[in-house]
């Protein structure tokens, strides 16, 4: 059994090497996605409180103004007083100070950040990049089971490094795989989930015996009534939901309600778990979910989710799965590497003198 065991875990780490190379290094960013993007853009998103928010509309006019035809569609809220505001237009984002109404820069196309995240989702192929990374966090689960088991008999997580060769690499593949074990799982076992959400969210729901909340259906047409302003829609969003903030707001039509995404402070997913929708005419809640009081299979997805990036505990967690998916990466070059020199030993004992 276990010879059979060894020639499928071989296997299986050849099948999946490239992909694991990829999730590892992009799962990696991904984990600090946020962070990246406001160390590496500052003048973007870094302003100095001064005084009150200027209100939504006047920092959409002034966004409108400076791209004449361009339509607003949507507004960004920093969760903190020091981040930038965002004025979301046809095709392209302006980022804003709030206190002043400066704009301090503008946004169009997908950033680099946003390409390593489709790469991790997709491989940039689509629907068909999505299946193959489903099957490949299958793979990824099966190997890390199977490679506890291999270890099991040694039960070695000391590296003798002066020993060199193989065996330096035999054991640095049982070490890291073993402490890493849980986390490295988890991040297969919640991918796997992601991947494979069409049956398995059902799935959660029926499990948990709830159902998800569907959102409210087209508003009534009244012709001739005036739409209310973004920042009433977001004075109904806080009374429905205090305590929490709001971080995105679409812009209502005739017939479309206001969505308020909203994040309670244990809530530490960027878009936030809990939203609000206001009747554009009269400022009336249609629908409120909070992330705190939601059906229980919506509260396992978002958990699943969060698990899956590091965000359930912020940036604790965010390090331990961000050093797991480096830590696949090694189990890649390593398992290589004793691959490689078991080759070359053969190849030298079946060479004649």
């Amino acid at each position: 059994m276990r010879r059979v065991i060894v020639k499928l875990h071989l296997l299986g780490g050849f099948t999946a090497a490239i992909f694991v190379i990829v999730l590892g290094v992009t799962g990696a960013l991904m984990a600090f996605e946020e962070e990246i993007d406001h160390v590496t853009h500052p003048h973007l998103f870094r302003v100095s409180p001064s005084g009150n928010s200027i209100p939504l509309e006047d920092l959409g006019r002034r966004a409108a103004a400076a791209f004449p035809g361009s339509r607003i569609v949507a507004y960004g809220l920093g969760v903190v007083p020091s981040l930038s505001s965002s004025v979301i237009l046809q095709g392209k984002s302006v980022y804003m100070n709030q206190y002043s109404g400066e704009i301090l820069g503008v946004r169009s196309g997908p950033t680099w950040l946003n390409q390593v995240h489709q790469l991790h989702l997709r491989l940039l192929a689509g629907d068909a990049g999505k299946t193959i990374v489903s099957w490949a966090g299958v793979l990824m689960a099966l190997l890390t089971c199977s490679g506890l088991y291999l270890w099991w008999p040694v039960k070695r997580v000391s590296i003798m490094w002066s020993a060199g060769g193989r065996r330096a690499w035999f054991d640095l593949h049982n070490a890291v795989g073993v402490v890493s074990f849980v986390f490295f799982f988890s991040l297969a076992l919640t991918g796997v989930v992601i991947g494979f959400e069409s049956r398995t969210v059902p799935l959660l729901y029926r499990i948990t015996g709830s159902e998800p909340l569907r959102p409210p259906g087209p508003v009534a047409l009244r012709p001739g009534a005036p739409l209310l302003g973004p920042d009433a829609a977001l004075a109904a969003a806080r009374a429905a939901m205090p305590g929490a903030a709001p971080v995105f707001i679409n812009v209502a039509g005739p017939r479309t309600a206001y969505r308020i995404a909203m994040r309670f402070p244990e809530d530490l997913t960027p878009g936030g778990r809990t939203r609000v929708f206001v009747d554009p005419y009269t400022g009336a809640v249609l629908q409120a979910e909070s992330s705190r009081t939601t059906a229980a299979g919506t509260r396992l997805v978002n958990l699943n989710r969060a698990i899956h990036t590091g965000d359930v505990f912020g940036v604790p967690t965010k390090i331990l799965m961000s050093v797991a998916s480096l830590a696949a990466v090694v189990q890649v070059v390593s398992g290589l590497m004793m691959w490689s020199r078991r080759r070359l030993s053969s190849s030298a004992a079946r060479t004649p003198r």
